[in-house]
């Protein structure tokens, strides 16, 4: 772990943390000033404790992190002093170890680390920092309290849900409520969960300008973790499944070290939620505006009102686009959409529930060919014709309305735009310089500036 200026956060992955840590092994040259008490003290990454019967717990992953901010009353620079760490099993005070950091930087966290060969799994801890600078010395800060936990959780935990049991199909609507419980493993501090199978790694901490970590508490986070109501008991949760049909929850115990147990599932079913889209004309053409009328799966509508839903259509003019429209006290919606997807039109539509309940996506689609019709009497499509020197005429008809132009191209010759006449067509003359295989390409566009999808006309020179 290098230290620099930029704010960094350090995560805890299943259980596995890998440390590098950049000390210097020159003493530290003497400040002017007196050294004062270490600050901020963190081990681990988490705040420390200094109520005895309450430690930090923490995985000793072959050694602890320990670090404070030293200081010395010199406001004339930053010269550089030493840190001096003492760690004691509480249970034999007598077994004191002593780890230094040099050439740390007043005002700056100062990082060492607890050896994992002095560590042993389910003792307590009890550690302190001095500022040294010279031959001077700081007082001893108050001391830390940790617990060393190398030991998972003995058992996965125990998941019910008593408003979609499992193994059946159950109508969505409601959020699922989720009661999990430690299920006999006395030392579970929280749970954490995830629809897919992949828990979100855990963010032990980010980091400010001086490297002073900011402890980040996973279970402010309501979507992947919940905190257990005491220490080896239960929590309940209400979660929205991402999807309908076959849904899975995957769930597993922290404990206070935030060690996590295997994993467990939970399998249901829930019935389908899409809301119906329905345009006002069927088979509207393209460049069409046409208004489309959103309802809400009945089931779900019972369960809790319809408030919105998000249309999202592909591959427009613009690329794809999102956005919401509002519904009325009935959960129903109208929205305009002008068909102008140049190879078809794609909506996708999920409704959003009061409580929070997002359907499965409905689906309308229409093809469009807007490539234009191309008709040659001396140079056949995929026919041969005509000669070397010999002129013919290529005449462009369009299949979309509102054509202004086409712009066309003999096989590796620059493009070339013509203007459409009154009724969308055009022709161009042409001869070509040698005989043999030869093609054109060409599209129209129309007068909002909507290039339309690419024709390729293949014929044979004779």
């Amino acid at each position: 772990m290098s230290f620099g200026a930029r704010p960094r956060a350090v995560l805890a992955l299943l259980g596995t943390l890998g440390l590098s840590l950049a000390a210097a092994a020159s003493p530290a040259s003497a400040a002017d000033g007196t050294p004062t008490t270490p600050t901020q003290l963190f081990n681990g990454y988490r705040n420390c404790s200094t109520d005895a019967d309450r430690p930090t717990y923490l995985p000793s992953l072959g050694n602890v992190v320990v670090e404070g901010v030293p200081g010395t009353t010199d406001a004339t620079g930053n010269p550089p002093v030493s840190v001096r760490y003492q760690a004691w099993p509480v249970s034999d005070p007598s077994q004191t170890e002593t780890v230094t950091r040099d050439r740390a930087t007043p005002g700056f966290e100062a990082t060492s680390i607890l050896p994992g060969d002095m560590l042993a799994d389910g003792q307590t801890y009890a550690w302190r920092a001095q500022t040294v600078a010279g031959t001077a010395a700081s007082d001893w800060s108050v001391p830390c309290y940790v617990t060393i936990d190398d030991t998972r959780p003995a058992s996965t935990p125990a998941i019910a849900s008593p408003n979609y049991p499992p193994n059946q199909w159950n109508q969505g609507g409601d959020p699922v409520r989720f009661t999990l419980d430690a299920n006999g493993a006395d030392d579970v501090a929280g749970f954490q969960y995830s629809w897919t199978g992949s828990f979100e790694s855990i963010v032990l901490a980010d980091f400010d300008d001086h490297h002073i970590p900011q402890p980040r508490d996973p279970y402010a986070d309501p979507g992947h973790f919940v905190r257990a109501d005491a220490t080896g008991g239960s929590a309940t949760v209400d979660l929205v499944p991402p999807y309908g049909g076959a849904v899975t929850l995957w769930v597993r115990s922290l404990d206070r070290a935030l060690n996590p147990s295997e994993a467990t599932s939970y399998h249901f079913y829930v019935s389908p939620t899409s809301p119906t889209v329905t345009p006002a004309d069927p088979s509207p053409e393209f460049g069409d505006t046409t208004t489309f009328t959103l309802r809400p799966d009945a089931g779900l509508q019972s369960r809790s009102p319809v408030v919105s839903y998000s249309v999202h259509t592909v591959n427009g003019p613009d690329g794809d686009r999102t956005f919401d429209v509002a519904a009325a006290a009935d959960g129903t919606a109208t929205t305009e959409l002008t068909m102008d997807g140049i190879n078809g039109e794609h909506v996708e539509v999920t409704s959003k529930s009061a409580d929070g309940w997002v359907s499965d996506p409905a689906f309308w689609d229409i093809d469009y060919d807007t490539t234009p019709t191309v008709a040659s009497d001396v140079y056949p499509e995929n026919g041969s014709g005509g000669g070397a020197g010999v002129p013919g005429t290529f005449t462009f008809t369009p299949k979309a309305k509102g054509v202004v132009s086409y712009t066309y191209a003999f096989d590796s010759e620059p493009e070339v735009t013509v203007a459409a006449g009154a009724d969308g067509t055009a022709s161009v003359d042409w001869a070509p310089d040698s005989a043999g295989p030869d093609g054109l390409q060409v599209y129209a566009t129309t007068r909002s500036g909507i290039q339309l999808a690419t024709y390729y006309y293949s014929f044979t020179v004779n």
